[in-house]
């Protein structure tokens, strides 16, 4: 107080009148506000600064940065104090962590088990907020920790204006979705975070085509010559038949020179005569990608777009190939064409080449991996196709009976994206014994032409041996039975091993009969043993969660892949194991893809759907990170290297890793595992 005084008695002294003095206390305010507004902004800054280095907040603008940053607080806590607890209501602030360790908790019988721990640049504390929700699990820092409190309403602004940062958040939650949907299976926290809708600037795939208007019809009462007039004047390259305002036929300008233009017909007969019947109709809500792959799939030029999708209401106009073309540039019809057009294996090599470009281009744009995955497939579909073709060419006489062949692995499962190796088999007709020989030999002579096509295209042989080229991979239907049962029935770890390859099973080429009752035998022999789904569960769980305790990446400890991490065998093949083994479980004969699997089954077990989806989108994440690590290192992407990872790349791979953790606990549970002998 002396002090105080002293200095109130100099300055009473040194200014003559309290005007003085009052001018003199606002100018030493006026200095301390801008020297504090000048600290303000360098903290704020500072804290962009650290900001930008991590996801979601690296894709924000510096001006967005700054908005969040001039709002965050810096807060300071303690080695083993609590940041907030569990069903404690959030304050309208989450926390990322700036130096230290956050632990999560949850409480499981009273007891408190780590789940996760946050170290610099995770977020956590925010998905209570968004879900209006009360915290489900503890936070606790392990060491001294520095936290910034970021305001959620400054985040919500934000998100409304960078889609970016929206499709990050979902991507991040979905992927772990399981393992907290369990305390709110309601969870709607991001419905106004539409991805497709955010997403529809950049992915021109997954865009509604624009359907032409006022569609060229005619009835099937008239002849030739009038159709082809009207599609004349119209200037259109095809004319939809309808009747009663339904479609019941299509004619192309394929059709008028193939039929008519040869002589085949006469140009006064009717127009149903040379018409494709029943027409394939689709919704007009197709999206670009899905118009590919219906033309594709069906071989088709031409799309006749309904109202409800179906032949049962209006056609509402066609999309032709050129409309695709017009629309989008990279149209793998014309990849389509090039192989059908090809007269070697020299000139199908250079179109595989450019699927790999094509693969790249569709990454960049960030197409959904689902559509990529079909395509790609399709293409190389079409690949096999016309290397059986050149084959049986060569081979001196035709097919002594039916036959098919088997992709089986990632092309069988259509999820082969990049150059792997060949995983394929061949399947003939029963013969009598006496001709058993002969026509096992015919077909692996066949089988190597086309193995060894196949490597000179660029799918290298399966170090394994399982290839059709292989005596013991190309059986009649019989023996494939006989086989099958053998496996199923005394299911040793090899036979365990060969029946997961051959579950993933695709017919290419040939006879489709033959293929359905291979699996209709297969699905007979494990209802008839049961407990082979238990063998074929413990095989899906020989990988563990690809993260140790504290959420460290397990990589290969010695090798030529020594210190890598394994992505294939870590994290894509539990969760392709998983949705092979729960369809097989739930007798669900029809889905091989491993998306397509996971969706099936949250149909059939709905009390589990959140599970089953947090699996699909983890798929999705892990399928395409491996798509772009194989093009970028121009290999299969199959291990990594953790030192050029990004913190981006780390931290969505950790969330899908929560998801496979996951689904291996309710393998086990389901399976009764713990019951089994090791």
């Amino acid at each position: 107080m002396n002090s105080l005084g002293s200095r109130y008695k100099f300055l009473n002294e040194k200014f003559k009148n309290s005007l003085e003095l009052t001018f003199y206390f606002f100018v030493v305010t006026l200095k301390i506000h801008q020297y504090l507004v000048t600290m303000g902004n360098t903290i704020a800054l500072r804290i962009a600064d650290f900001l930008k280095n991590f996801p979601p907040f690296d894709a924000c603008s510096s001006e967005e940065l700054l908005q969040i940053s001039r709002t965050t607080q810096v807060v300071y806590f303690e080695k083993d104090s609590p940041v907030f607890s569990e069903h404690q209501k959030p304050p309208n602030h989450f926390y990322i962590v700036r130096e230290g360790a956050v632990g999560l908790y949850r409480s499981i019988d009273a007891i408190p088990v780590l789940v996760d721990v946050c170290d610099a640049g995770d977020i956590f504390g925010l998905r209570a907020l968004l879900q209006h929700d009360s915290y489900a699990m503890d936070a606790l820092c392990k060491e001294e920790s520095l936290l910034y409190s970021i305001d959620v309403n400054v985040l919500h602004k934000i998100l409304e204006k960078n889609p970016a940062v929206a499709r990050f958040l979902k991507a991040s939650f979905a992927s772990n979705r399981a393992s907290l949907s369990a305390d709110n299976p309601t969870d709607n926290s991001f419905n106004t975070v539409d991805d497709s809708a955010s997403a529809a600037g950049y992915f021109t795939e997954i865009q509604a085509v624009n359907i032409p208007k006022k569609p060229v019809v005619c009835s099937p009462s008239h002849n030739i010559q009038e159709a082809a007039l009207q599609m004349s004047e119209q200037r259109v390259g095809s004319i939809v038949i309808t009747e009663n305002e339904l479609p019941i036929g299509i004619v192309t300008d394929k059709d008028l020179r193939m039929k008519v233009a040869t002589g085949a017909f006469n140009i006064l007969q009717s127009i149903g005569r040379i018409m494709s019947s029943p027409v394939q109709t689709f919704p007009a809500t197709l999206s670009i990608a899905e118009a590919q792959i219906a033309m594709l799939t069906y071989k088709i030029s031409h799309l006749c777009i309904t109202e409800d999708g179906t032949d049962k209401t209006p056609v509402m106009g066609v999309l032709s190939e050129h409309d695709i073309v017009v629309l989008h540039g990279n149209n793998p019809s014309v990849f389509i064409k090039e192989i059908k057009r090809a007269s070697n294996t020299g000139q199908l090599r250079q179109i595989r080449k450019k699927t790999s470009l094509l693969v790249q281009n569709y990454l960049d744009k960030k197409v959904p991996i689902y559509f990529v995955t079909r395509i790609i497939s399709t293409i190389n579909e079409h690949l096999t196709e016309k290397i059986l073709e050149f084959s049986e060419s060569e081979m001196s006489y035709k097919a002594p009976v039916p036959y098919t062949w088997l992709s089986l692995g990632s092309q069988g499962r259509r999820e082969q994206l990049l150059l792997t190796d060949q995983d394929n088999a061949l399947i003939f007709s029963t013969v009598p014994p006496d001709q058993q020989a002969n026509v096992h030999a015919y077909f692996l002579s066949l089988a190597s032409k086309v193995t060894e096509k196949l490597q000179q295209v660029g799918f290298d042989y399966c170090p394994a041996g399982m290839m059709a080229s292989n005596p013991a991979w190309c059986l009649s239907l019989q023996d494939w039975k006989i086989q099958f049962d053998h496996w199923i029935h005394k299911p040793t770890q090899e036979a365990v091993l060969k029946c997961t390859i051959f579950f993933d099973i695709r017919a290419i080429f040939g006879s489709q009969e033959l293929y359905q009752q291979l699996t209709a035998s297969i699905f007979s022999s494990l209802r008839s043993y049961t407990i082979f789904l238990h063998f074929l569960a413990q095989n899906a769980l020989r990988n563990p969660p690809p993260l140790s305790f504290f959420r460290q990446f397990l990589v290969e400890q010695n090798g030529e892949h020594k210190d890598q991490f394994d992505l294939k065998s870590r994290a894509l093949m539990p969760l392709i194991d998983a949705a092979r083994l729960l369809c097989l479980s739930y007798q669900i004969q029809d889905s091989i893809n491993t998306l397509h699997r996971f969706e099936q089954i949250a149909l059939v077990a709905p009390e589990n759907e959140s599970l089953f989806k947090a699996c699909g989108t983890a798929f999705k994440i892990l399928l395409r990170f491996r798509t772009v690590q194989g093009l970028k290192h121009e290999n299969s992407g199959r291990y990594i290297l953790l030192s050029e990872l990004s913190k981006n790349d780390k931290l969505q791979l950790k969330n899908s890793f929560k998801s496979i953790q996951e689904i291996q606990a309710f393998i086990h549970t389901r399976f009764q595992l713990s019951q089994l002998p090791s």
